[in-house]
């Protein structure tokens, strides 16, 4: 299945014995902000520094913000749109099939799916009918929210497995034997991986239900950008909440020649996060590593953003600090201090070999558009220190370059490596 498409998530309760996350949600707290000073606990976010971008066609607005309530910069770009069901000429000839033969089994795989499908029936003047065909029929759910859609229309499921897996639903299928039997799947925009074959190889008549149907977006731009931003490193993440988008994303960078960098930024130095293992199907299929929650959610997908993020981040003690380097900003003794694209170009350059001496030269190199003039890097430079807050982090080695001051343990220790 396609985890997008799962049901609205919870929101947050807050209660008086939740005084962290009351705080955390406050009207009058800038987005990212923990508890502040009040707690001695650092005024920053988790995601703070760090940019996320965001696929999502669906629900998009409530992950930015789950993000940027936790510091994060968001990077909104929906790789794909939806048909709207009711202008679905596809579903309106699948119902008419249904109602004219109808199936021995129906599996639904979604509750919106679900729902949608009958407010569309009832659109076309066919929800009566529909609802009368699937009283008839083994209904089978995918899980508990499913149940819940499948039961506020009046209808009764006949099994649903308490794994929310389609694997499970398979493999009851199958044990049951399906051979000669009609079974109607509701669909999310491409075909469940695996499932329909199986159904057809088992000696099922398969009829695919396409509740709604997936197709590019209107506007390409905003893809476009977020694949210039990721393959320039100007993300720390990509988030996936659907199989397609996933698809899309990857056939955009193909075609714009893109594809080798994209892939070489998504197993290095961009994190790909996806709410499930069927929407990471995609980018496994070309040899990228994702990171997922336990639980197919919004609010578990951010978790695992706020646990690898900074768990990534390079952290150093330097001229007497900590020093965490994020994707566009500083921690400095837990001050988060946000830094110039050309000072972070700068900063990372020093990090790769830090307390050594790098020369202008190659700081130049690092600079994007700096040309040959090697005055950038000194003016660069300057607005890094002033950025900072902390001007003695970076040492300048006359006639040769500049140096992280790093403490004098840590110096031997990189030192002897």
């Amino acid at each position: 299945m396609y985890e997008e498409q799962r049901p609205e998530q919870r929101p947050e309760r807050r209660t008086e014995q939740s005084p962290e996350r009351r705080t955390e949600q406050s009207p009058e707290q800038r987005p990212g902000q923990a508890s502040g000073p009040r707690t001695g606990r650092p005024d920053h976010g988790p995601l703070a520094g760090f940019t996320v971008g965001v696929t999502a066609a669906r629900r998009a607005d409530e992950l930015g913000a789950l993000l940027q309530r936790r510091g994060a910069a968001v990077m909104h770009a929906p790789a794909l749109r939806i048909v709207p069901l009711s202008d679905d000429s596809e579903l309106l000839a699948a119902t008419k099939q249904l109602l004219h033969e109808a199936p021995d089994i129906v599996v639904a795989t979604t509750a919106i799916g679900f729902r949608g499908w009958v407010e569309a029936a009832d659109g076309w003047g066919l929800g009566e009918d529909l609802l009368e065909t699937l009283r008839g029929v083994e209904l089978l759910a995918r899980g508990p929210k499913v149940k819940g859609s499948i039961r506020a229309q009046g209808l009764t499921e006949e099994w649903s497995p308490s794994s929310e897996s389609m694997a499970e639903v398979l493999d009851r299928l199958l044990e049951e034997g399906v051979e000669g039997r009609r079974i109607a799947v509701q669909l999310h925009g491409e075909p469940l991986p695996g499932f329909v074959e199986s159904l057809r190889a088992a000696g099922a008549d398969v009829v695919g239900v396409p509740v709604y149907r997936w197709m590019p977006p209107e506007d390409i731009a905003p893809v476009d950008r977020l694949l210039d931003a990721t393959v320039t490193r100007g993300v720390d993440a990509l988030t996936f909440t659907s199989a397609p988008a996933a698809a899309s994303l990857l056939g955009r960078a193909e075609d714009r020649g893109l594809l080798p960098e994209l892939l070489a930024a998504l197993n290095h130095d961009v994190l790909p996060a996806c709410v499930g293992p069927v929407t990471a199907l995609p980018l496994q299929a070309r040899g990228i590593d994702t990171v997922q929650p336990e639980r197919f959610r919004l609010g578990p997908l951010v978790q695992v953003l706020c646990q690898e993020l900074p768990s990534r981040a390079r952290t150093l003690p330097i001229a007497g600090h900590r020093v965490e380097i994020r994707g566009h900003a500083v921690l400095v003794d837990d001050t988060l201090r946000p830094v110039p694209p050309a000072g972070m170009s700068l900063l990372r350059a020093l990090t790769r070999r830090p307390g050594w001496v790098v020369a202008r030269a190659e700081l130049l190199r690092a600079l994007p558009g700096a040309g040959k003039d090697e005055h950038a890097v000194e003016t660069a430079m300057a607005r890094l220190r002033t950025a900072l807050g902390a001007p003695k982090l970076i040492q300048t080695v006359v006639k040769r370059g500049y140096r992280l001051a790093l403490d004098p343990v840590a110096d031997s220790k990189y030192g002897d490596d």
